[in-house]
């Protein structure tokens, strides 16, 4: 299975959520993994698994027929993850794990069989609230440079808009989701926009899982910023 998976729609939360603690982020770094769970008396089934890795199959084709978690629907993909997110067992064994290299633990949800595929610098998603925008949008080069998407639809832009915003509508996501690290560089500091703030907070959550490294979501949207930074703006 390839370490890239299908892009999956910004309002749908990752499978590993199910293992979310109250830690924080950190570290650094962020780990694509994937894993299989069954159950914690089912060791014979564990170690059977482990003997079908040892002699070659792929542990996402064992997630797929074995694995109890709901992440088995991916292949047992639970995608980008960081520290503060997982369960303290199953974190200190994926961070501790060498590249590719499929190593167990146990957990009070059962045994895991897990797999680091890959490993990036750790992104960051921030807020940017109207005012700061404005005075960054007065520079040409900003426009120019920055990657700024509106995720409202058609009808809504034609409303009210700000220049030098790409609109790609939430609810086409299907259309433009797939192709997304084409459009746009991942590289860039990314700007999102919506009406109130709520869907271009999905979408900015969702680039992140794509590997975008620095995303900015704008606090209470297109109306924010036309009542604190600019009246121009038509509200609606």
């Amino acid at each position: 299975m390839s370490a890239r998976t299908r892009p999956r729609g910004p309002g749908l939360s990752a499978s590993f959520s199910s293992y979310s603690s109250s830690g924080s982020p950190g570290g650094g770094r962020e780990i694509l993994v994937q894993h299989l769970l069954v159950k914690e008396d089912d060791q014979k089934l564990l170690l059977e698994l482990q003997q079908k890795v040892s002699a070659g199959e792929d542990l996402s084709d064992l997630a797929v027929e074995y694995s109890i978690c709901p992440s088995k629907e991916e292949g047992g993909m639970l995608g980008w993850v960081r520290k503060g997110q997982m369960v303290p067992e199953f974190e200190e064994a994926a961070f501790g794990a060498p590249m590719n290299k499929v190593v167990r633990c146990k957990t009070k949800f059962g045994w895991h069989l897990l797999q680091v595929l890959s490993e990036r610098e750790e992104s960051v998603l921030l807020d940017i609230q109207p005012e700061e925008l404005q005075v960054k949008m007065q520079d040409p080069k900003f426009v120019e440079e920055a990657q700024l998407i509106d995720v409202r639809e058609p009808e809504e832009v034609a409303l009210a808009s700000l220049p030098g915003f790409q609109v790609l509508p939430l609810r086409q996501f299907g259309n433009w989701g797939p192709e997304i690290t084409t459009k746009l560089d991942s590289d860039k500091d990314t700007y999102v926009m919506c009406h109130h703030g709520m869907r271009s907070l999905q979408v900015a959550k969702w680039l992140q899982t794509q590997g975008f490294k620095r995303v900015y979501n704008l606090s209470g949207g297109i109306h924010a910023y036309a009542v604190k930074a600019d009246p121009s703006v038509p509200t609606y």
